[in-house]
């Protein structure tokens, strides 16, 4: 193993000039956005021209005669730049909720796989799952607030008389049990509710396991946080694909993917890697975290590197299943998303973004090692998800009337700022290492 090394403990300062960056990067998002929500009232009469780029016939081909009115008729409800603000909203609420939960997963997993190499790293993660109960209160606060407009299965019409809808009425009891169809969805609250209630719990039992390490230093607290991560891990591979399905896949009801689920964990879990290596990274340049050295990056870098490609081949398999099969109700979903502007370009600026670029920026052992390569490849992949998120939401609500401005990018600067700060504040308020970490002597002569 080598000599010991001794670990000076460190805290990191929430800086005054620090706080006011944040604070200024969400003022200015709130510019924007007010800009941005002006410009769409403004153009709002019009906001349907341009987008018949696809038919409706072909869009609605072998649909059911009550499917094509309830298509048709998605457009009901709010004024359009109304439904923007409201799938802006949830669209960047969910991409954050996977950072928060992610957090959490990446920590746990360093527990359940007994990794030594990252104990030097692991409060990054652990700070990222603060934001939790906000992303609990902001989900199921703007749930309430959009459903009408996002989540065509709510509302009660659908499911009465001669036109109800006979694919949404089978679904219903996944959403409405044990009430009947078109009432308050009970069933789908009470997950959402457990399923956040749960996670902050673990990451409550987890967090407090790591503080008492940093006082106690026996192994105990070690071994109870491996048992509560595997427990965790366990509830978070069925949770996480459930509200993948509640809350992205039910906005377009009658379409489905068996690997929705996996699709939307590989896009959060590689957004929350890129956003755990910027911090790390950032952290270093101020002169934080000396216990992470090179070879810790290039684990960082390879995890990066590897799940990019995860995530694409995920994102091929559905998109081939798909295409081959070529059944109308199926392929409608990339159709829309192929063919109909913003979505259009979105849907390949994607895979550069989220394939390409990290594919060859980190293709080498150096790449992987360096500071300077790894600031820039993190924020591409952390924006080429949000772009994927955009494109998962906003195609189902919006359909033709879709747009990308200044109210999308305003709302994901303020998201982004609230993000950070509660990332930051969370790691002034622990040492940055847990020096009494078991395997803290295997992470400082970590080699590769």
């Amino acid at each position: 193993m080598g000599h010991h090394i001794t670990v000076e403990s460190e805290q990191y300062i929430f800086k005054a000039e620090t706080k006011k960056k944040l604070f200024i990067l969400i003022a200015a998002g709130l510019v924007l956005f007010a800009i941005g929500v002006f410009m769409a009232m403004t153009s709002d009469h019009g906001g349907h021209e341009g987008h018949a780029a696809i038919s409706k016939t072909e869009m609605l081909a072998n649909a059911e005669p009550a499917q094509v009115g309830h298509a048709e008729g998605e457009h009901h409800g709010s004024a359009n730049w109304v439904k923007r603000i409201y799938t802006s909203l949830w669209m960047n609420n969910i991409y954050f909720v996977g950072l928060g939960i992610v957090g959490l997963f990446f920590v746990c997993i360093q527990y359940a796989a007994q990794a030594g190499w990252s104990s030097g790293l692991k409060r990054v993660p652990l700070a990222m799952g603060r934001w939790i109960p906000i992303a609990a209160l902001l989900t199921i606060g703007l749930w309430f607030l959009v459903k009408g407009d996002l989540f065509h299965w709510t509302h009660h019409d659908v499911y009465e008389g001669a036109t109800a809808d006979k694919i949404l009425t089978k679904k219903s009891p996944y959403f409405f049990w044990p009430l009947h169809a078109g009432s308050f969805p009970l069933f789908y609250f009470v997950r959402m509710v457990l399923f956040f209630g749960l996670w902050y719990w673990f990451f409550l039992a987890i967090k407090k396991k790591m503080e008492a390490e940093d006082l106690d230093g026996s192994t105990i607290h070690w071994y109870k946080s491996r048992s509560l991560s595997a427990w965790f891990l366990v509830f978070f591979g069925v949770s996480s694909s459930i509200a993948a399905w509640d809350w992205v896949m039910s906005i377009d009801a009658h379409w489905f993917s068996t690997m929705f689920g996996w699709y939307v964990f590989a896009s959060w879990w590689v957004s929350g890697l890129a956003f755990i290596v910027y911090v790390v990274v950032k952290l270093k340049e101020a002169g934080y975290l000396k216990i992470v050295n090179s070879n810790h990056l290039h684990d960082l870098g390879k995890f990066c590197f590897a799940f990019s490609v995860f995530w694409t081949y995920i994102w091929f398999s559905q998109f081939l299943l798909i295409y081959y099969a070529n059944i109308p109700e199926e392929t409608v979903y990339f159709i829309e998303r192929m063919r109909v502007a913003p979505y259009n370009w979105i849907f390949y600026l994607n895979l550069f973004l989220n394939f390409v670029f990290p594919f060859l920026l980190l293709m080498t052992r150096d790449a992987k090692r360096h500071m300077s390569m790894l600031k820039v490849v993190a924020p591409i992949i952390m924006i080429g998800h949000w772009f994927d998120f955009y494109n998962m939401i906003t195609p189902g609500v919006m359909q033709y009337g879709g747009g990308f401005g200044l109210l999308e990018i305003g709302l994901f600067m303020i998201f982004l700022g609230a993000f950070v700060y509660v990332v930051l504040n969370g790691l002034s308020k622990l040492p940055l290492v847990g020096k009494n970490h078991p395997m803290l002597q295997e992470s400082l002569h970590h080699h590769i």
